[in-house]
């Protein structure tokens, strides 16, 4: 595990390397937001759908982490509570889009399915790769290395879900891998608020001292 995962402030060429990692990875996950959407609507699947609006959700971490880097913990901590809350928000929306999907008997395409998420999960072992030096630093990079290691592991169940909706002709494939990738969000939601929270409470005591 790298030292150099704590990121001090003061470390501005570690932080330099960071920030076009950063650039890098934003780039990538806005563009499989625009290719998996429109593939998601047009072949009527969930699971694409809902892994699209995560490239979204991840894009807006990104540039929201190259905001606030180099800046205090308390601002890195508070710019990760609102991620870890936009976490928690994504995967309620994919729910509720699952029981919606579910009540019409939708019956996607997993000839898109299984094509789309292979190349998302290309992407998003890229960009897992580029940031997993940074995994164990503060909250704001945990919320970073969280999003892109949930999608890979959400692509790789979109791919098993388009062989389902192949064998066996029906939706629930599709629906149940829409389920665990909201489960993958609320709980990396849960992770990131309570290491946030407590980054805070150790600033304010800091404060009061």
């Amino acid at each position: 595990m790298s030292t150099c995962c704590a990121m001090p402030d003061d470390d501005a060429p570690v932080l330099k390397v960071y920030r076009r990692v950063l650039w890098a990875v934003l780039a990538i996950n806005l563009g499989m937001f625009g290719i998996e959407m429109t593939a998601g609507v047009w072949g009527k699947s969930v699971a694409l759908q809902a892994d699209a609006l995560d490239f979204l959700g991840d894009s807006a971490t990104y540039a929201m982490t190259l905001i606030v880097l180099g800046m205090s913990l308390r601002w890195r901590a508070a710019a990760a509570m609102l991620k870890g809350l936009a976490m928690g928000g994504f995967g309620i929306w994919v729910l509720a889009t699952t029981v919606v999907h579910l009540m019409r008997g939708t019956l996607p395409d997993f000839a898109i399915m299984g094509g789309i998420g292979a190349l998302a999960l290309v992407a998003n072992v890229v960009s897992a790769g580029l940031l997993y030096r940074y995994r164990e630093g503060d909250s704001n990079m945990r919320s970073v290395w969280l999003c892109s290691r949930n999608d890979a592991i959400a692509n790789i169940a979109v791919i098993l879900a388009a062989s389902g909706v192949w064998a066996s002709k029906t939706g629930w494939p599709d629906l149940a891998v829409g389920v665990v990738i909201a489960g993958l969000a609320l709980t990396s939601s849960v992770a990131v608020i309570r290491q946030a929270r407590g980054e805070l409470k150790g600033e304010l005591k800091l404060e009061a001292a």
